[in-house]
């Protein structure tokens, strides 16, 4: 039976992809020509093709007021990377079962993929019951005891309680609020049920030039986001792949099971090459879709380019911002391999404690204060600006409070004066300003910079690498290391002319090629070429926000007695 493509996208299950369809009319009949994405495509009527997987391409927004579409708001095109984070608004409408949650809501493996609901009623489930309005996660996806099935997680009283849901399971099932921000990118890929809008809070706005924000100026409410999809497909006749959009004018229909699906390309992401054992390495690749970009190697890997990818594995990097004020600094991820060299460029720390985290053994850390401090302990210093100190050591001390002793925190420093040093007591608690004092004038390497001293840490280029065309650091006028990144990777080169192979990201790189079965000349990869990948404001927050995931953080700077 035929339906438009936008009515198949919304009645498909991700699952069961790929699907192949037939053109039966509209806007391609008659081998009508139709530009897709700077590529000029001919779809006939009776054509098919395989559907290998579809995207929110655009959002289509309107101000919402009272969870209703205003009626003075124009309707305006975002795309995915328009600027911003956002909180998500519970959708008030109910799912009437688990399968529909299932079908229309994206449940993953990522941090993403785990969205949280709430029953109208209680639910019995084995030896358990849910109560009402209790928060139930839902973590996965899969057939128990030949039962389509939702692993979830309810936690009472700090502990979980593990259990799965039969998509027969009907009910009133409400979205529980969600205090997280994301991307619209985020949102576009997880946080949008199918068949639903979205409605979404503005919550922080990241720096754009006014002529080309669509919104209104200071704008800070509410929008509904309508999702325009993206279909992805692969034609007999051409080696790339097909984007059709999901509002154009054009009628399918599913003829998965009367055709062989393994007469098409079979596309592979790089997430998908990873997953693959490490046995299966190396092999040869023809991109169907490459990257955008001019700088290497992204330059060498355009549509239709074969590839030897020699291994995978997980990679180091230091991930810096440029030390400037204004909103334009930009963010790199540096290679431990990077050849060039650093000089140290003073530090600042906003109280005591921060004075205490960057202090090392190596060496005595030397500051500045620019910020007047009052004690309210005679047994403890007050500061003025202008006051030089050498960190020593944290210990604690007895203070006079409201006429009883107590022991408190405190950053053992010496007083730097004209002569002579002077042993003083800074309460740890206290806020103040200090500035580094650099008497170290050596140049640096970054693994150097990495083994001997804490993160975040100031530096300038003194030399550049020359092994890069380019060398993108040597220009900033200064640079903060802030922390060190594990993250994926494949080594690949090219397949015609291997003298030099490149460190390709994973998750942060949109590409897509097909294996060939021909043979690696030679196991062993080419030099390996340095590269400083330079991330977006988007993916600096995303990296940091993953990172951090897996960090415990200091603890917080003892309060002020009061």
């Amino acid at each position: 039976m035929a339906s438009t493509l936008e009515k198949f996208i919304h009645s498909l299950d991700l699952r069961a992809l790929p699907r192949v369809l037939q053109i039966q009319s509209g806007i391609y009949c008659q081998g009508s020509i139709y530009e897709m994405f700077g590529n000029e495509c001919s779809i006939s009527t009776g054509e098919v093709i395989k559907v290998i997987g579809f995207k929110i391409n655009k959002l289509i927004a309107s101000i919402c007021e009272n969870n209703e579409v205003s009626q003075f708001s124009d309707k305006v095109e975002l795309p995915l990377n328009f600027p911003g984070l956002y909180k998500i608004v519970a959708d008030k409408t109910p799912y009437v079962s688990i399968e529909e949650i299932a079908r229309k809501v994206s449940i993953g493996q990522t941090r993403f993929g785990h969205p949280c609901f709430y029953s109208a009623e209680d639910i019995k489930v084995a030896n358990f019951t849910i109560k009402h309005d209790e928060q139930i996660t839902f973590n996965s996806v899969e057939e128990v005891h030949g039962t389509m099935a939702v692993n979830c997680v309810v936690v009472r009283n700090n502990r979980s309680y593990s259990f799965a849901l039969p998509f027969a399971q009907e009910g009133e099932f409400y979205e529980c609020e969600d205090d997280q921000i994301y991307t619209l990118k985020e949102i576009a890929e997880w946080k949008i049920p199918k068949c639903r809008n979205r409605i979404v809070k503005l919550s922080n706005t990241l720096h754009m030039c006014d002529s080309s924000n669509p919104l209104p100026e200071n704008f800070d409410g509410c929008l509904i986001l309508m999702p325009v999809y993206e279909v992805q497909a692969v034609m007999k006749s051409r080696k790339d792949i097909v984007h059709i959009l999901s509002d154009l004018d054009v009628e399918v229909k599913d003829v998965t099971d009367c055709y062989d699906i393994s007469s098409f390309l079979q596309p592979l992401s790089l997430e998908d090459i990873f997953e693959r054992t490490s046995k299966e390495f190396p092999m040869v690749a023809e991109i169907m879709e490459g990257p955008s970009g001019s700088q290497k190697p992204y330059n060498l890997l355009s549509t239709g380019k074969e590839i030897v990818i020699y291994k995978k594995y997980q990679a180091t990097r230091v991930l810096a911002s440029e030390m400037r004020s204004d909103p334009s600094k930009r963010h790199y991820l540096i290679p431990m391999s990077y050849n060039g060299k650093f000089k140290r460029r003073p530090r600042e720390f906003p109280t005591a404690y921060d004075l205490e985290i960057a202090r090392s053994e190596k060496e005595h850390l030397h500051v500045v204060a620019t910020k007047a401090f009052a004690s309210p302990h005679k047994e403890l210093f007050s500061v003025s600006v202008g006051d030089q100190f050498l960190v020593q050591q944290c210990q604690t001390s007895e203070v006079l409070y409201e006429g009883r002793k107590k022991l408190i925190d405190v950053l053992a420093c010496e007083q730097i004066l004209s002569d002579s040093y002077k042993k003083v007591l800074l309460p740890m608690y206290m806020e103040g300003g200090f500035v580094e004092v650099i008497h170290d004038k050596k140049q640096y390497h970054l693994s150097e910079i990495c083994k001997e001293f804490h993160l975040p840490f100031n530096v300038k280029v003194s030399v550049r690498d020359l092994s890069i065309e380019k060398d993108v650091l040597a220009t900033a006028p200064g640079l903060q290391f802030e922390e060190e990144i594990t993250d994926s990777y494949l080594l690949v080169s090219s397949a015609s002319s291997p003298v030099e192979s490149w460190e390709i990201p994973v998750y942060r790189l949109n590409m897509l090629v097909h294996l060939l079965s021909k043979n690696v000349q030679t196991v062993v990869p080419p030099v390996i070429r340095t590269t400083v990948e330079e991330v977006s404001e988007e993916e600096y927050y995303m990296l940091r926000r993953y990172e951090n995931l897996t960090l415990h953080p200091p603890p917080r700077p003892p309060k002020k007695p009061t």
